[in-house]
């Protein structure tokens, strides 16, 4: 009994010894080891600092320079000791356990911190060995690229966080402090820039990424997303999010161009860096084991849209860049922006090859003065590399970028295992701090009015609950125009959170001068299960709307609502209207592929209004009265293909988030006589496109606008083809400036329009003008127009029709050799916000009422 109870105490013994040790394994594991030495002599730096900034936790080196410090996946860690350079370094899953750091003196840095002569030294690119090794590197760079194999797949990190930033001790006395003192135990130092900063929103997505080269097809599979912050307060919140992932891109130095911020900015190794950076070899140096060469590049011109910054090339045969930092100077000519860094590097993979593997970058934004200053940031990984076939069936039918059906509601335990970046202690405690907003006093108020100006609705249930009816667009309730005089309008529809396939939508209106009643209203069945509303990409419904209501012919080319206030005055008075009463079912279906198909029959009845008349050509006698109106009956069908395009969705509308997506579109309508009182049989073709070009050095872009149609019968001019005019005071790119309501009918045409944004190339080299980064903006429009004989009412053949009708008064021919034509010249980013044109009319000033120029201008928030 003895001896057994001997031998339990000794496996109780030996047990408690196996943990001792497991705990022990585990807590070097978790630790980060190593040596900080002098870079010039390699002799130790005894009791330097080594930190994560921000999140206070650091120690010191002993007095042989070496330190061991607990392993933060995803955050900085900063080497520093006075008179030396500090190092700041990436922790990431790769990091080894143990590192040598090396410290380089800052006497060099004391050295770059002289009084310029006046006599500078010319650059040149001849005989310039810094150039020469960038030619090497640029000419590598192929070899290097990831995208050389016939297919890869890795899985992709992100977070994105927005946070107040620059926070001062008056600021945490003051404003929303004050009312809230208890959101000063929010505030913490940032690790990327060392200033008090105040977490608002975390946004997380974890991908798997899959490529073939042949035939070229890339998907990004989201495996998972979350979204914590003030942005969930919202119900249309992810614009926030879906924003900034555009604005703030992953970064691909291997690209020619880097689309970031919605400006290209030239690659330090494009195809064109030489021309456009100049670079200089600074230095040799080591970063972990290996040996680099270090180039320091800046643009030839600091106002252009380049960067600044370092590469680290492997010092041997492969040119290989282990790490790329840039930034954006303060000169350049990017709105909003006081600081942005981008810190990338790459790591050898058991293949050999060097992969990016680490992709962070900074933003500190300031709107105004006035106004509280933002910090982006994102931080970025790579891994799990696989270079080995995919099956084609994998790319088949799927879109570039598709969710996982159940991302959003991952758990804890897939956010342990796929997150790569720890939060910081405020980051952890977001959900508290929201819980605890929402207990506020008054909160319920200030809520209601950040939607409404937010969101242009209001919502009828407390954000405790899910929203089921919006009302709005508020911006429609109070309008104008020349026969309703003010026009007063309620507005209302359902969400996903009442019922998620049936949808109600309408509005009724009331015009006060002629007491008119409007209304308008839609019933939708979405075949998938939206979020919220039924436009959401991709969209697959079925609507029945029935409306009667007022409008413009040329309000149907305005991208909003007619009956917007702010484009509801017009540059001079309209006096031909249309009373519509009609009745539409459409069908819309779009593929994962951005292919859209629609659908639409539609019956329309319409009534002139105003100072225009359906008089047919066979009343000349002047006894027979006009028509009261006229009907048609039509069924439309649609393609268009927009393969890159992205979208975010508001609770008005779905708008494209991604202007340099190409679109093509092609539609047919056929109308259809004696079918639910159609009085016309005819045929209308129409095609359109869109394709952003960007120039290369820093030249900005150029917006191309393509449309071209065809009227193939013989039809009244309701039905004839109207140049889409723009008669508002706010500026639309895709609309002409200077034409009339109906100045032009056409049963053919072909319009081209040209926008190009020159994002301040020429003002950046005027010294007065280059401080106020203005941006130059130039428009070209053109119309080609005719109209055959058998719709021509003038035509003597055409004498006596019952079928055509006198043109009204102000509607005009086109002479097909003769194309219209204006242009406009502008100003952007005027208070970083607006934008002013001069627009002209370049030809047909002899007909009546014809304006030969005008200012345009739009409200344009950009970078």
């Amino acid at each position: 009994m003895h001896l057994l109870t001997t031998r339990q105490t000794t496996l109780k013994r030996l047990s408690v010894l196996f943990w001792a040790l497991l705990l022990t394994l585990c807590s070097v594991t978790a630790q980060i080891s190593g040596v900080v030495i002098d870079a010039n002599d390699g002799g130790p730096i005894p009791y330097a600092s080594v930190t994560y900034k921000g999140n206070n936790v650091g120690v010191s080196c002993d007095g042989s320079g070496r330190f061991s410090i607990s392993r933060h996946t995803g955050w900085r860690l900063t080497f520093s000791s006075v008179g030396y350079q500090s190092q700041v370094i990436n922790v990431v899953q790769s990091t080894p356990a143990n590192l040598t750091i090396r410290l380089k003196q800052e006497s060099k840095k004391l050295d770059e911190v002289t009084i310029e002569s006046k006599r500078k030294t010319r650059y040149s690119r001849r005989d310039n060995p810094a150039v020469e090794l960038m030619r090497k590197v640029i000419a590598a760079k192929r070899g290097n690229d990831i995208h050389q194999h016939d297919y890869f797949r890795y899985h992709h990190y992100q977070k994105i966080s927005v946070s107040l930033n620059r926070l001062t001790p008056q600021d945490l006395k003051s404003g929303i402090f004050r009312r809230f003192p208890w959101l000063v135990g929010h505030v913490e130092e940032s690790q990327y820039n060392g200033k008090m900063v105040l977490p608002l929103t975390i946004n997380e997505t974890f991908s798997e990424c899959l490529y073939r080269k042949s035939p070229k097809r890339e998907i990004r599979h989201i495996l998972g997303k979350q979204s914590t912050g003030l942005n969930d307060l919202f119900q249309t919140g992810n614009i926030v999010t879906q924003v900034i992932q555009n604005v703030f891109t992953d970064v691909n130095i291997y690209n020619d161009e880097i689309l970031l911020m919605r400006h290209k900015f030239t690659s330090p190794i494009g195809r064109d860096a030489i021309l456009f950076y100049r670079f200089y070899i600074t230095d040799t140096l080591y970063i972990g084991q290996d040996r680099c060469i270090q180039m320091d590049f800046v643009a030839n011109n600091q106002q252009d849209f380049g960067f600044r910054g370092q590469l680290f090339v492997l010092d041997d045969s492969s040119y290989q860049v282990k790490r790329c930092e840039l930034s954006i100077p303060k000169s350049g000519d990017v709105n909003w922006i006081e600081n942005m860094q981008c810190m990338q590097e790459f790591t050898q993979q058991p293949n050999g090859e060097w992969l990016l593997t680490v992709d962070d970058m900074i933003a500190e934004l300031k709107v105004a003065e006035f106004m509280a200053k933002a910090l982006v940031t994102r931080t970025t990984r790579y891994r799990d590399f696989d270079f080995s076939p995919i099956a084609d069936k994998v790319f088949r039918g799927r879109a570039d970028e598709e969710t996982a059906p159940k991302a959003a509601y991952r758990d804890s335990s897939f956010w342990a295992a796929h997150r790569e970046v720890e939060f910081s202690n405020s980051e952890q405690a977001m959900p508290s701090m929201l819980k605890r907003i929402e207990k506020e006093r008054g909160y319920k108020w200030v809520i209601v009015v950040l939607r409404a100006l937010f969101e242009n609705y209001l919502e009828t249930t407390p954000h405790s609950k899910p929203n089921m009816v919006d009302i709005g667009p508020l911006n429609t309730t109070i309008s104008q125009n020349f026969y309703d005089g003010l026009r007063l309008r309620a507005s209302a529809q359902t969400t996903a959170n009442l019922n998620p396939h049936w949808f109600l939508k309408g509005y009724y209106a009331y015009g006060t001068r002629h007491r008119e009643h409007y209304y308008n209203a839609e019933l939708t069945y979405s075949f998938l299960s939206p979020e919220y509303l039924p436009q959401e990409f991709p969209q697959r419904h079925i609507t029945l709307a029935a409306q009667r209501d007022v409008a413009l012919p040329s309000d149907k080319f305005v991208t909003t609502d007619k009956d917007n206030v702010f484009t509801s005055f017009k540059i001079h008075e309209i006096d031909k209207m249309f009373m519509y009463n009609s009745q539409k079912l459409s069908f819309n279906y779009e593929t994962q592929r951005h292919l859209r198909f629609s659908l639409t029959m539609k019956t329309e009845k319409i009534e002139p209004i105003g100072n225009i008349a359906f008089l047919p050509l066979s009343a000349s006698d002047g006894l027979t009265p006009p028509l009261n109106h006229i009907r048609y009956t039509e069924v439309t069908a649609g393609l268009r293909l927009a393969p890159k395009e992205q979208f975010f969705n508001t609770k008005q509308r779905r708008r494209t988030i991604t202007h340099d997506a190409w679109y093509v579109s092609l539609q047919h309508t056929t109308g259809l006589k004696n079918v639910l009182g159609g009085q016309y049989n005819y045929n209308f073709t129409e095609l359109s496109c869109y394709r952003r070009n960007w120039l290369p050095m820093s030249w900005g872009h150029i917006d191309l606008h393509f449309k071209a149609g065809i009227q193939w019968n013989k039809v009244p001019y309701p039905l004839l083809i109207m140049p889409q005019a723009n008669l508002s005071y706010i500026q639309d790119p895709a609309t002409f400036n200077m034409i009339n309501n109906m100045e032009f009918l056409n049963d053919r045409y072909v319009s081209l329009m040209l926008c190009w944004e020159l994002d301040g190339k020429l003002f950046n080299r005027i010294p007065l003008l280059r401080k106020l980064k203005l941006r130059e903006i130039v428009e070209v429009k053109g119309l080609w127009g005719c109209l055959s004989e058998k719709n021509n009412p003038y035509a003597p053949q055409n004498a006596g029709s019952k079928l055509l009708m006198h043109f009204p008064e102000g509607c005009y021919i086109m002479n097909p050799k003769k194309p219209y034509l204006e242009y406009a010249i502008g100003i952007q980013n005027i208070f970083n916000l607006l934008q002013i044109e001069y627009v002209r009319r370049v030809n047909y000033h002899e007909l009546p009422m014809a304006p030969k120029h005008g200012i345009r201008f739009l409200i344009v928030p950009t970078f």
